[in-house]
């Protein structure tokens, strides 16, 4: 699975496209009202991610159980410092209403933070790569 995500920014004019594959959605994200750029931060979009992540997981292994989930809210935050430190703190915490007893719920909670692939892959400190083309 190949996931990808392309901004076009010029002007007041702010384009978001994400991608799965050869699965194209439109994100209606605005631009800055006042500078150019996006209106979202990277960081509240990693944020964003990680509680992504964990709601459909959680969705996806409850299913495997045979669980059924009503209602789940993810909530992720993390500390960023001065420009150009990276984010610290990273955290999230699911509250699931379900067809399940505590127990079960928790385990799902747990069990399903050892496999969502956003926490994975920030946890285990993925290479991020430049690729520079010339020209541009």
């Amino acid at each position: 699975m190949t996931i990808s995500a392309s901004i076009v920014n010029e002007g007041n004019q702010h384009s978001v496209v994400v991608r799965t594959n050869e699965s194209d959605k439109v994100l209606d994200i605005p631009a800055k009202s006042v500078g150019p750029g996006s209106a979202i931060n990277g960081g509240e979009f990693l944020c964003l991610a990680l509680a992504t992540c964990f709601c459909n997981d959680l969705y996806r292994e409850a299913l495997k159980r045979k669980l059924k989930l009503n209602k789940v809210s993810v909530e992720a935050w993390a500390e960023f410092g001065a420009e150009g430190e990276p984010g610290h703190g990273f955290s999230y915490r699911a509250d699931i209403e379900a067809d399940a007893n505590p127990e079960e719920i928790s385990a799902l909670i747990r069990e399903t933070d050892q496999v969502a692939e956003i926490q994975k892959t920030l946890r285990n400190g993925a290479a991020v790569r430049l690729v520079v083309q010339a020209g541009r």
